[in-house]
């Protein structure tokens, strides 16, 4: 199951109890903020949730795996995300080390 924004908008509704046009309100503009910040350059990092950031990829080589030709693949940068000890503990359970 995937969750969109109206269902992030009717969460916020319910828990915190703010009109659902403030609710919807809020959840953009967290949303755009954290857009705002990743367009900078700059890492997001949620306490107790994860980290987002980017990763700068170099020019290289790839191949087409139809025809074996190499195809050239631009520089260009992308989004990572690296989930919180604590988030992988809910998902995952307790680990054992």
């Amino acid at each position: 199951m995937t969750v969109t924004r109206a269902q992030l908008t009717e969460a916020v509704y319910q828990e915190v109890g703010l009109s659902r046009n403030e609710s919807s309100d809020l959840v953009e503009e967290v949303l755009s903020e954290i857009s705002d910040t990743l367009i900078r350059g700059e890492t997001v990092k949620i306490s107790s949730f994860g980290r987002f950031g980017l990763r700068e990829k170099g020019e290289r080589t790839g191949r087409n795996p139809k025809t074996g030709e190499e195809v050239p693949i631009t520089p260009r940068r992308v989004l990572f995300f690296r989930a919180s000890n604590v988030l992988k503990e809910k998902i995952n359970g307790p680990s054992v080390a």
